[in-house]
Parts: C-alpha cells; sequence; structure tokens
C-alpha cells in the first residue's frame, strides 16, 4: 500500500471491530429525515422574485416560481458572463455580437450606451423583439462589466399564440421604458457570488 501511516493488524481489527457496532445503528440512520435541500436561490428584479432554474456554468436562469416550466414561461431573467471579456474594448465586442445575433433573429427596437467615466466603466443595452411560429419575446439585454466580468444580463417577456403581434406591441407600450430603467438601475451579481 501507498500510504506512509500504516496502523497494525491490532489497531486494524479494533477500527474494524469497533465500526461492526455502528452497523445496528445504520438502520436507524436510513429511518431519519433526509437533510432538506437546499432553497434555491433567489434574486429580485423589477418587484418580482425570480428562482434559479439552469445554468451551464457561463449561463444563469431564472423565472418566477410559478413559472417554473421552461417550455412555457413568460418571464426570465438570464445572466451570461464572458470571462474573456475584461475591458470596455472586450466588453464592446459582446455588446455588438449580442446586437448581431438580435438582428440576426428579430428586430432591433433600441440600442443605447453608457459612456464610460472615471469611476465607471461603459455598458450598453439592446432592446429587440425576437420570435418564431410559437411566440414572440422581448429582450432587453444589459451588457456590463461585473468585477472585471463581462456580463449580459437579460430580461424576457414572452407572448404564446398566433398572432402575438398586438398583445407584443401593448406589452412594450405599458413596460417598455419601466422595465429597461429597472434593468439598467439593477445591482447585477457577479459570476462568483452565482458559483
Amino acid at each position: 500500500m501507498g500510504f506512509k501511516n500504516r496502523k497494525s493488524k491490532r489497531e486494524f481489527l479494533g477500527l474494524a471491530i469497533g465500526s461492526l457496532g455502528l452497523m445496528g445503528n445504520w438502520s436507524a440512520l436510513g429511518k431519519q429525515s433526509p437533510e432538506p435541500s437546499p432553497a434555491p436561490m433567489k434574486l429580485g428584479f423589477n418587484g418580482s422574485e425570480y428562482s434559479f432554474r439552469w445554468t451551464d456554468g457561463s449561463q444563469y436562469e431564472f423565472v418566477p416560481p410559478a413559472q417554473s416550466d421552461l417550455s412555457t414561461w413568460r418571464d426570465m431573467l438570464t445572466i451570461n458572463f464572458h470571462e474573456t471579456a475584461s475591458t470596455g474594448e472586450k466588453l464592446a465586442e459582446v455588446a455588438n455580437r449580442v446586437l448581431s445575433t438580435y438582428q440576426k433573429h428579430g428586430k432591433v427596437v433600441r440600442t443605447n450606451s453608457k459612456p464610460r467615466t472615471a469611476s465607471e466603466p461603459a455598458e450598453h443595452l439592446v432592446v429587440a423583439v425576437l420570435g418564431d411560429r410559437e411566440f414572440l419575446e422581448a429582450a432587453f439585454a444589459r451588457i456590463l462589466l461585473v468585477d472585471a466580468v463581462g456580463t449580459v444580463v437579460v430580461y424576457s417577456h414572452r407572448i404564446y399564440g398566433k398572432p402575438a403581434g398586438a398583445g407584443m406591441s401593448e406589452w412594450l407600450d405599458k413596460n417598455g421604458t419601466q422595465v429597461e430603467d429597472a434593468l439598467m438601475k439593477w445591482w447585477v451579481p457577479s459570476l462568483a457570488s452565482l458559483q
């Protein structure tokens, strides 16, 4: 054996016999209540609570507790981390990729950039309407540096069914400005805090 601090046979037998005394208690251990599973991570945004639903390690998705079926959610917060985007220039590249993706898959409604100041790095915003035959989705993407990590936080709202255009226009007229303001003021969690 490769262990340097080996026990003598006598000590080993003593440990083995002593552990046999625990075996009678194993069945009792099996009857104890299991440890409660930790509560899902929650975030508050725009007056609503969002519960963690999925991650691949660089993307985290949160939905309201009542919308736990990821195939039919209506409101979602998605946070994507781009660890290689640690400067303003790299962050601008991420923002341009988000913009390009939204242009390919829908209609960009609005873009905006908050210039860098002496104390704050630049931030970017892309608002788009995306969709397919089953739904339309308003996506509000804020692109910023959080603890020197490029971060894209997206609030999305979906309307299902056909035609969804009138419903989406009405929703954007009623909620668009307020959602954008809330997103741009929201405290965005860091990658380290979500891990």
